[in-house]
């Protein structure tokens, strides 16, 4: 059995200069296309939650162990945030626009080892974006959609109590936990990689946190 706690700092640390970039204020103009606007922030965050909501969803229909309910639960979580963007954005019939490098790195995790650290490593790196949206919107002004993205971020709080329980059951031995790690941090570094292709795209330097 693996200590969740101790695993998730682990994950944090071997991770922590992409993890800090990935929350830094250049995060958002990355997901934006440079164009920190409303609307464009929304459609993001849009974006984002969509995928969470099909990837997860995918994850519960296949599961067939502990996992299924705890995916299950997070699909509809991210189910219901992206509903409330939408809601935001004032249309029943936005298509999202592309597929997060991070789900796409997740939809190839097939056992549940490493959909547990995929997952751990998701939830870490949403964490850091969520705060940019909120900051966004408090410095747009907006304290009620500040308000909803906050409650966003408790949302992610929960699923990464869930998904420290998981850990805890489905990782056996040190391979298991050295499985899971690596599938952290695959997440992590799709997430990442995105971030970084997108900032030299614009032709920005991704490097520097501030």
């Amino acid at each position: 059995m693996t200590d969740a706690g101790a695993f998730v700092d682990t994950v944090r640390e071997e991770n922590q200069t992409a993890l800090s970039r990935l929350g830094s204020s250049k995060s958002l103009y990355a997901e934006t296309g440079g164009d920190i606007d409303t609307e464009p922030v929304l459609r993001a965050t849009a974006d984002a939650e969509y995928a969470a909501w099909q990837t997860f969803s995918g994850w519960a229909e296949d599961a067939a162990d502990d996992t299924r309910e705890a995916f299950e639960t997070t699909a509809t979580e991210e189910r219901e945030h992206y509903e409330t963007v939408r809601s935001h954005l004032g249309t029943e019939d936005y298509d999202p626009e592309e597929l997060p490098a991070l789900h796409e790195y997740l939809r190839g995790l097939e056992s549940p080892v490493e959909r547990v650290g995929g997952l751990i490593g998701r939830i870490v790196a949403s964490k850091r974006s969520k705060e940019q949206v909120v900051g966004y919107f408090v410095g747009d002004a907006d304290p009620q959609t500040a308000s909803v993205f906050r409650e966003f971020g408790a949302d992610l709080d929960d699923q990464l109590e869930r998904a420290q329980a998981l850990v805890e059951s489905v990782c056996d031995d040190e391979s298991d936990r050295e499985r899971a790690l690596e599938a952290a941090t695959g997440a992590i570094e799709a997430a990442y990689g995105e971030y970084v292709e997108n900032m030299e795209a614009l032709g920005a330097n991704p490097k520097p946190v501030c």
